[in-house]
């Protein structure tokens, strides 16, 4: 396999999600499994995400973190695919993106946490309460057939695993319009391909 596209992962992490925009965009790439506190804390990886976890990609002589960076990134890299909107049709996509990186899962998060903000520190958290960014993601998720309408992008990706990950382990609201987006994402054969991959490096 070539260097010149790296995944460093673990299938027991959001890893997952960086390996299945990678098959969508079907660039032939090379896989470092790392393990917690081991590996994934040595200097070497350091050096690439001093956090000291995964997922993170090497593109050539780039290195992304986090995953909705390597999922806007990995749009842009290979352009040819089609999983980004045109430049100047991008707003729902960023938006939704980054509504997902950060109302989303800190909402999820604190909840998980038993960390809910009450009525006074609803004003100093981004996302307000968690049922404001449940309802608002169930009606993103109903307007058209993917986040930004009838297009598959990236951000269905991001959104979609958060999505799917939430309605397995309960941590979002079980609800049919959330139960249809992720049938309709979860059917692409780029997941099912990346989903198979990180279930055998689990044996």
């Amino acid at each position: 396999m070539p260097d010149t596209l790296v995944l460093y992962t673990n299938p027991m992490s959001r890893g997952r999600i960086a390996r299945w925009m990678l098959e969508e965009t079907g660039a032939p790439y090379r896989t470092e499994i790392l393990e917690y506190g081991t590996s994934m804390k040595a200097p070497e990886y350091l050096a690439i995400n001093p956090m000291g976890k995964v997922p993170a990609i090497r593109h050539g002589d780039q290195v992304v973190t986090e995953c909705a960076a390597i999922c806007a990134y990995l749009a842009d890299a290979f352009p040819e695919v089609g999983l980004a909107p045109p430049p100047d049709e991008r707003s729902a996509y960023y938006r939704w993106l980054f509504f997902a990186a950060g109302p989303l899962e800190a909402a999820i998060t604190d909840r998980d946490l038993g960390l809910e903000p009450d009525a006074e520190q609803q004003g100093r958290v981004g996302y307000g309460t968690y049922a404001a960014v449940i309802d608002t993601l169930e009606r993103a998720v109903t307007a058209g057939g993917y986040i930004v309408g009838e297009r598959f992008t990236a951000a269905d990706v991001y959104v979609g695993a958060h999505i799917g990950w939430g309605l397995q382990f309960g941590t979002i609201d079980d609800r049919q319009a959330f139960r249809d987006y992720w049938a309709r994402v979860s059917e692409r054969e780029a997941y099912r391909r990346a989903n198979a991959m990180d279930d055998e490096a689990m044996q």
